[in-house]
């Protein structure tokens, strides 16, 4: 079966964006510190590791703004 052609877009919950720079305590605007990133996960919550392994591999896309 062929792969789905697209935009390929990452929609993000509007009720989740900014949880993981509020839990690091980054400023609006600001990137998280790449330290902060990988101690993050590792973290015990899997939520967390989640969300820094997200933030993590974000960092590689080409963002258009």
């Amino acid at each position: 079966m062929a792969a789905k052609k697209g935009s390929g877009a990452i929609h993000i919950a509007t009720k989740n964006q900014g949880k993981l720079r509020r839990a690091t305590g980054a400023k609006k605007g600001a990137k998280i510190p790449m330290a902060t990133l990988q101690r993050l996960k590792n973290s015990k919550n899997p939520t967390t590791r989640k969300r820094a392994n997200f933030a993590i591999n974000a960092r590689s896309w080409n963002h258009k703004r």
